[in-house]
């Protein structure tokens, strides 16, 4: 993989903005196609009523709303998922390439497992067989579906940056003595960053898509929240317009925020 000149980096910060701006020129079509459909069908516009979903000022002070309680909820969900799918895809990535028999056909069983299993399926598993076997509730199923699912992604993220750092740095460690341990720790795997850095930003974003999955079992989250308040108030359009522009936002946020750390990260090594 080429590295990142300086100019190039900038070049690619620059073109965050416009990327960003299509993106919402297609998403405001989108939104334009649905507001005109729903007029056609005499739909009641509740804009107003929005708002005390986020937040509100009763006589007990500040409260947050349902909807930003099922964005702290996913985030969570997300992140508690993201670091389990991290720990275990690096151990498949590990085992793949350990050259054992063993370990290297466990992976592949793993992975060829995972990746032709639909989501839904695996979550199914987890909560509906899995669950009651070993007494597991609907958020910790989800977590587990969500890991094992993503664990496959990131282990060939784990795998292609590892390949990716030189094989001399592989005898340069072996030559002064290191063990295989001592030379994935403090060798190849600080190299393999910046090179994983892109690929597992984007793996996260598509995690915490991805989780949204999870409400067909109930677990509290975003798309949970918004399913139960369309069927309270009957707002359709309103909620899920408005959960996919919360979702937009993280997913932006997100995605910008590590392209600057990578862009940092790749100019001071």
């Amino acid at each position: 993989m080429p590295r990142r000149t300086p100019k190039n980096i900038k070049s690619f910060l620059n073109a965050v903005p416009v990327a960003v701006g299509l993106y919402l020129i297609v998403v405001f079509g989108i939104f334009w196609l649905a507001y005109s459909g729903a007029q056609a069908m005499g739909y009641n516009w509740q804009w107003y009523r929005m708002p005390q979903y986020f937040y509100r000022l009763t006589d007990d002070g500040f409260q947050w709303g349902e909807i930003m309680v099922g964005l702290v909820k996913t985030i969570q969900l997300s992140v508690t998922a993201f670091f389990f799918a991290t720990l275990l895809g690096l151990i498949v990535a590990l085992l793949r390439l350990s050259g054992l028999v063993v370990g290297g056909a466990v992976a592949v069983g793993f992975l060829e497992f995972v990746r032709n299993m639909p989501i839904l399926v695996l979550l199914y598993l987890f909560y509906y067989v899995l669950g009651p076997v070993f007494d597991l509730d609907r958020y910790t199923a989800s977590v587990m579906c969500l890991a094992v699912f993503h664990a496959a992604l990131i282990s060939e993220i784990f795998r292609a940056g590892i390949n990716s750092v030189p094989k001399g740095q592989w005898e340069g460690a072996k030559s002064i003595g290191m063990s295989k341990a001592q030379t994935y720790r403090y060798i190849i795997l600080p190299q393999s960053v910046k090179f994983m850095l892109p690929p597992m930003t984007g793996e996260m974003v598509h995690l915490i898509k991805s989780s949204a999955i999870v409400s067909v079992i109930a677990v509290v989250e975003l798309t949970t929240i918004g399913r139960n308040l369309i069927s309270d108030t009957y707002m359709s359009f309103e909620i899920w317009f408005t959960i996919a522009a919360v979702y937009l936002v993280l997913t932006l946020i997100l995605s910008i925020g590590v392209s600057r750390i990578e862009a940092k990260y790749t100019v001071q090594t």
